[in-house]
């Protein structure tokens, strides 16, 4: 579990605790906004932690929902401040999955489903440096240098000797057969893969063509939990232009089924290493 404040988390603890504020006043994002001056999508945007949330912002929402007590207030702002500090990712400038980050940063256990590729997690430096100029053909080196330098620096919440990061990644078929970067990138990121499957917290399956149609089959998605209660769960699901995260219970729930479904259909882990072995030695010959 990191030690340091994750502003990333600090926004959206902060979010909801805005927003059950506002439920208990019985007032409408719609009006609070009205009453501020401002747009309702702003308001929307500080409840899901999408927005920077200054301290002026805490003390005007306060004084809407009429909040007396001076130590919650005072709670409030504190959280405002945190969450304006700057995360690790940031030392790398612009990063457009930031929100992502900072929630996996501080996640206790990752459930994802990769159809075309292996996980990020997982990646070797070769395979994701190969990877990420075919995603971004027109991006200069230095950019595809920096986002290969943000994943690995990703990759120690697994590799963290203490409060490891609980990764379970369901992997198609599709992802292993692609060759991406060349025969030897490919065995070697194989061979890596199967190493980190034997993680203790780490479990890898493959779900093979044979299996048909299955659940995952409209895309890949990532379910995240925390490990403080009041942090709900968030499905992340990654887009070209923009990323979806959906917070509801309904939702989360729903994926979590999903999932469940996807690692029925799958093969075990101890199969998956023979699995994936098998096709590593294909790119030997």
């Amino acid at each position: 579990m990191p030690t340091n404040v994750n502003p990333t988390v600090r926004r959206r603890r902060l979010g909801q605790e805005l927003r059950r504020l506002r439920e208990i006043k019985g007032m409408t994002a719609e009006e609070v906004a009205e009453r501020l001056l401002v747009s309702q999508s702003k308001i929307s945007r500080l409840e899901n932690g999408r927005r920077s949330i200054s301290q002026r912002d805490v003390r005007d929402l306060c004084g809407v929902y009429e909040v007396e007590d001076h130590r919650i207030v005072d709670s409030l702002m504190q959280m405002a401040k945190d969450s304006r500090q700057q995360g690790w990712w940031h030392a790398f400038g612009d990063i457009p999955y930031s929100v992502y980050i900072g929630l996996e940063t501080d996640a206790e256990s990752l459930r994802v489903y990769e159809p075309q590729m292996v996980p990020g997690l997982l990646q070797t430096r070769s395979y994701a440096e190969a990877l990420i100029t075919g995603a971004l053909p027109e991006a200069p080196p230095s950019e595809i240098e920096k986002r290969v330098n943000v994943r690995a620096r990703r990759q120690d919440r697994v590799n963290a000797p203490d409060h490891p990061l609980r990764l379970w990644a369901v992997i198609d078929e599709s992802a292993l057969r692609r060759l991406v970067g060349g025969k030897q990138v490919m065995r070697e990121q194989l061979e890596h893969l199967v190493e980190q499957s034997l993680l203790p917290h780490v479990t890898v399956q493959v779900l093979p063509f044979e299996m048909g149609a299955h659940p995952g089959i409209n895309g890949q998605y990532a379910v995240l939990e925390f490990p403080d209660a009041a942090d709900s769960s968030v499905v992340y699901i990654e887009g070209v232009t923009s990323d979806l995260y959906l917070e509801k219970a309904n939702d989360v729930q729903r994926y979590s089924v999903m999932y469940e479904h996807l690692r029925a259909q799958a093969l075990n882990a101890d199969q998956t290493r023979l699995f994936i072995g098998e096709i590593a030695k294909s790119y030997t010959r």
